[in-house]
């Protein structure tokens, strides 16, 4: 009559199937993770390009601001000064009062250009909230910030 009991070798052979799976499960979860690093880091560099060109349309404006506060301005107010000292007969006060409207006028510019540059957003944000919640993700917990 024969064993009915498997010999060792068998069992032992069967066990080291199970190790190999596990093995081949470790090895892809692992290359899913780098893939994973890899997009976060992909991702990560999309948005700070987009922060870049949001400042450099934001630093265009204030150069164009600045182009036209010195070029055109300089002609235009001693137009306006002379025709102010034409009207008043004071060349003196006329230059003075034009002055300060145009301090005025590119004080005016230097603010909304101010507010472009603070409007630009520089951190990547919407990066940084996946890579906090990716460990959770990996745990199993998909949705972290909602529970206590």
């Amino acid at each position: 009559m024969s064993d009915p009991q498997p010999d060792r070798a068998s069992v032992a052979g069967a066990g080291g199937g199970r190790d190999e799976d596990i093995a081949s499960l470790l090895r892809a979860l692992m290359g899913q993770g780098t893939h994973l690093a890899e997009q976060q880091i992909a991702l990560l560099k999309a948005e700070v390009r987009e922060s870049a060109t949001s400042v450099k349309l934001a630093v265009g404006s204030v150069a164009v601001a600045a182009v036209v506060g010195i070029a055109g301005l300089g002609v235009l107010l001693m137009g306006l000064a002379y025709l102010l000292a034409d009207a008043i007969d004071h060349l003196g006060l006329a230059t003075l009062i034009v002055g300060i409207v145009a301090l005025i006028v590119a004080f005016i510019l230097y603010r909304g250009a101010l507010a472009k540059v603070r409007a630009a957003e520089l951190a990547p944000e919407r990066t940084q909230h996946v890579l906090e919640r990716t460990p959770s993700a990996l745990r199993g917990d998909l949705n972290p910030e909602h529970r206590p």
